[in-house]
């Protein structure tokens, strides 16, 4: 079913507009709130600017905010005035627990419908990167031989025998 612009939620744009930068801006880490404006503007999803894009920008869709009073955790802010889409393994404040990360599929109009799958795909993409960068992580697993024949604290419970 495709949606009149009209009934876009102003969250679901911002995560439209949000997703549209980094799809076309692959490298980019984030974007300021005026360049997300800028887009918005510009893509006119909802055949105008609307007022209530700019308060979504910097507080309700924002994961790593205090609600107030939106809960979304669409956005996260990297720093003071910019924000990326939120992903899996961000921090979020404790009052966004258990919010919308991504608009509903029948949420999105349809020329958009194909950002929900780029997405997941971005996410996935973005996660394997961190942790073959990651030294620390690139470890995990690494060693599990060692005590693959007894429970952890066992092991550690022997190594640590004579320890004063």
């Amino acid at each position: 079913m495709k949606l009149a612009t009209s009934e876009v939620k102003v969250a679901t744009e911002v995560w439209i507009i949000t997703a549209l930068l980094h799809r076309d801006h692959p490298k980019a880490r984030d974007f300021g709130v005026q360049e997300i404006l800028e887009r918005a503007d510009l893509e006119q999803i909802n055949g105008k600017l609307r007022p209530g894009v700019y308060v979504h920008i910097i507080q309700h869709c924002v994961a790593n905010r205090a609600p107030n009073p939106g809960r979304y955790r669409m956005l996260f802010e990297t720093s003071d005035g910019r924000r990326r889409l939120f992903r899996k393994g961000d921090s979020y404040h404790p009052g966004r627990e258990g919010s919308k990360v991504t608009p509903d599929g029948d949420e999105i109009p349809a020329e958009y419908g194909n950002l929900l799958d780029w997405y997941r795909k971005w996410e996935i993409e973005w996660n394997e990167r961190t942790v073959e960068n990651d030294p620390l992580l690139r470890l995990r697993g690494s060693g599990k031989e060692l005590w693959a024949d007894e429970p952890a604290d066992e092991y550690v419970a022997r190594l640590r025998q004579g320890w004063q």
